[in-house]
């Protein structure tokens, strides 16, 4: 039996993937990897990630690429003379797959900002996660327009037929969260709050609050509007 592996993207940057993708692992005692890392000057995802998650059986990868400029990853990659390659990410990921024997566990990867974000010139990070066969795992936050790009984002991925596990939405929305539920027809996996205490207990009190959420796979309520 396969692991399974989730991709957490996000409706765009600086939404809360990370930490998102921290309490999933946690949740679930998956390994984590973030293929792609674009900018380190105050550290990586990845370092950040090994700090918080408490389970010691799980493993958190190393980088397929990790570049020095926080810039979109085409162009970070274009600066030190390199392009991204996603057959070596899918050889990576492979080697990575290999390692996971238990059938209980799986992966959560990262990906690098929205969907949309260029990998190289031809390239971008929806690609990416189609060709890992990835389930979807969609971060959402509440800003000035975020009902739009939550709802773009859902679109494009229905376009391509990937599968897609829910939505975390990384702040309140109120009536939000149930209006983009159901016009997308993916299911909340569960509302993370704010603090100012982002730590591993609060990592490991949001990843119990989840867990129950996943593998939840009945049509409810009317069709999806989009």
């Amino acid at each position: 039996m396969e692991p399974i592996v989730f991709f957490v993207t996000g409706i765009g940057t600086g939404i809360g993937k990370t930490v998102c993708a921290a309490i999933i692992a946690e949740s679930l005692g998956y390994d984590y990897w973030k293929p792609v890392q674009a900018g380190f000057e105050d550290g990586t995802d990845t370092e950040w990630v090994k700090t918080v998650i408490t389970d010691g059986s799980q493993r958190v990868h190393a980088e397929s690429y990790k570049l020095k400029m926080p810039a979109s990853p085409h162009i970070a990659a274009r600066e030190e003379s390199l392009k991204i390659s996603l057959p070596k990410i899918k050889s990576d990921f492979e080697s990575i797959r290999k390692k996971i024997t238990d059938k209980k566990q799986g992966l959560v990867i990262e990906g690098a900002g929205g969907l949309l974000v260029p990998l190289n010139e031809n390239e971008f990070v929806i690609d990416l996660a189609q060709s890992l066969n990835a389930k979807l795992i969609l971060v959402s936050k509440n800003y000035l327009g975020s009902i739009n790009h939550s709802l773009l984002t859902a679109s494009v991925i229905k376009s391509r037929g990937i599968p897609v596990e829910g939505w975390i939405f990384n702040d309140q929305f109120m009536n939000y969260e149930k209006e983009i539920v159901e016009w997308t027809g993916y299911p909340n996996l569960g509302s993370i709050p704010r603090t100012s205490n982002l730590n591993s207990n609060f990592i490991s009190e949001q990843a119990s609050k989840i867990r129950a959420n996943f593998f939840q796979h009945e049509e409810k309520g009317n069709p999806p509007k989009i």
